[in-house]
């Protein structure tokens, strides 16, 4: 089989928005596991954040995103994209995307947590994700892209210099497949499902990270995972996300007795940065304390909510007593795979884009309704590099030793979620982490890193992705020796002055094996 142009892994926004700036000059195949409506871009109720105001301007919008990313962002992919995300949103108008408007044609602009000024675009209040991804599969449906559906990315295929040549697949019913391509794009999104309470779709557990870490590639920041605070919460189990944007509208967090929490936490109050937010619904949980989200202000709750108002009432909410119980789970990871302003990665020919990339555009948390707007200006940009690049000569495939399972118990999902919820969750510190670690570790991290996985079901290959996910993010987070966004310890509670940042927790696979050996040493010592 003659090698395509652009092989894209993934179905989200900025799979879609890559793959349709790219194949105006090159052959694109774009592959997901599931099908095209089931990615987390589907799924997002928020909005896009973008600089379109008269009283507004792109500066503004970069101010929020550093604070929200507790000064801890690349300022370069910052300004990429507060500046190109205007210029991008009326290149979607244009296109025929529609955005909600007031009485005068004007756009609909919400307010939502850590943003200065309202600039946040919906559709159908809090259906913007679905009517977007809709709008981009209408135009997929006439174009050239051609899209294979339940094809699951098992492994990179590298070449003789180990840059990425292609990818194996493995169909629904099984069958593996190499396909062998110039440009490989990691679209696949971050790892929420990794986690016991989560808002992502249950297809997004970090196999795009695992396949990169697996190449060779250089993985960043695994340490930085926003909790949205306001997840519906039914029985001990999150169901589904409340938009932030219901906050934004005045709705107000409260306790059993109807104290408004956050009066007295942040000058934001409701609308705070989001780990601030999380952290402080999870104090009062873990004290025996339900918190609820106060609706009763917002005139027409089911008409400018309807997603939220048919969730709620599809799990037994009885909304005429506007008290929405909400509790905080995984929602978007800052970190992911390290990438330049076009995408690429540390290994040749492998490029990434989308949540599962790590531009360092979010910091330590990313402002919220950023990402799909990331999706967009970043999808166009990887797009765009590869549109243009040269023709590549691929080289001669590399013959690579691959280990057989055997003797060795994977870990349930289940298991996995509980663990990593627990010990590497909302708070966290050394004991726990530890714990955490020694626990990944006992499943030979090393030995999984070169599983033949043509061997192997799908269900063991997502075990095998999510221990070493897991693993990254354990590492990550206790290494990293502070509390910062997203991260927050209780042996390092501070978040110091914003000018101050540690260095970033960058891992490859061979490093990662050094310090698996050296861990293993140490361990033994200390027995």
């Amino acid at each position: 089989m003659d090698p395509v142009d652009v092989l894209i892994v993934g179905s989200g926004v900025a799979a879609l928005q890559t793959a349709f700036t790219v194949s105006k000059t090159k052959h694109v195949i774009l592959i997901t596991k599931s099908e095209l409506r089931q990615s987390n871009s589907y799924l997002a109720q928020g909005g896009v954040a973008c600089a379109i105001a008269n009283d507004d301007k792109p500066e503004l919008h970069k101010i929020d995103t550093v604070c929200a990313g507790r000064n801890y962002n690349n300022r370069l992919a910052v300004d990429k994209l507060v500046n190109e995300g205007p210029v991008v949103m009326q290149e979607l108008m244009h296109s025929g995307m529609v955005f909600d408007c007031n009485e005068h044609g004007l756009p609909l602009l919400g307010l939502e947590g850590a943003h200065s000024q309202r600039r946040i675009l919906h559709r159908h209040g809090d259906a913007t994700g679905k009517h977007l991804m809709e709008h981009y599969l209408k135009r997929l449906a006439k174009s050239s892209i051609h899209v294979m559906e339940h094809t699951a990315a098992i492994e990179l295929i590298l070449g003789e210099d180990d840059s990425c040549i292609g990818v194996k697949t493995m169909s629904k019913e099984g069958k593996i497949n190499s396909i062998y391509a110039k440009a490989v794009v990691l679209a696949t999104g971050g790892c929420g499902s990794l986690f016991q309470f989560t808002s992502n779709s249950p297809t997004v557990s970090g196999d795009g990270i695992a396949l990169a870490f697996k190449a060779g590639a250089r993985i960043r920041d695994m340490e930085f995972i926003q909790f949205h605070p306001t997840l519906l919460y039914i029985n001990g189990k999150t169901v589904g996300l409340v938009s932030e944007a219901v906050r934004g509208e005045g709705a107000e967090l409260v306790s059993e007795s109807g104290k408004r929490i956050m009066n007295d936490v942040h000058p934001q109050k409701e609308l705070a940065p989001r780990h601030i937010v999380a952290q402080t619904i999870y104090a009062y949980l873990k004290n025996g304390e339900q918190v609820y989200l106060d609706i009763s202000m917002i005139a027409d709750f089911k008409k400018r909510f309807p997603t939220i108002a048919a969730l709620c009432e599809n799990n037994g909410q009885d909304l005429t007593k506007a008290r929405i119980p909400v509790a905080p789970g995984n929602h978007f990871l800052m970190g992911g795979i390290e990438v330049d302003e076009w995408g690429r990665t540390s290994v040749k020919g492998l490029y990434a884009v989308g949540e599962v990339a790590c531009t360092g555009v979010h910091g330590a948390n990313r402002l919220a309704s950023n990402s799909l707007l990331e999706g967009l200006v970043f999808g166009k940009s990887v797009g765009r590099y590869l549109a243009e690049a040269p023709e590549r000569v691929l080289p001669i495939e590399k013959k690579q030793t691959k280990r057989a399972l055997s003797h060795l118990i994977l870990p349930n999902l289940t298991v996995i979620q509980a663990n990593i919820m627990n010990d590497a969750g909302i708070v966290r510190n050394q004991a726990k982490l530890s714990r955490l670690l020694s626990w990944l570790e006992s499943f030979n991290i090393e030995a999984l890193l070169f599983v033949d996985v043509t061997q192997l079901a799908l269900r063991d290959i997502e075990k095998i992705n999510a221990v070493i996910v897991s693993w990254l993010i354990a590492y990550s987070a206790i290494e990293r020796t502070e509390s910062r966004g997203g991260h927050f310890r209780t042996d390092y509670p501070f978040e110091h002055d914003e000018d101050w940042r540690e260095e970033s927790v960058v891992l490859d696979r061979n490093r990662a094996i050094h310090q698996l050996k050296g861990r293993e040493l140490y361990e033994q010592i200390k027995a």
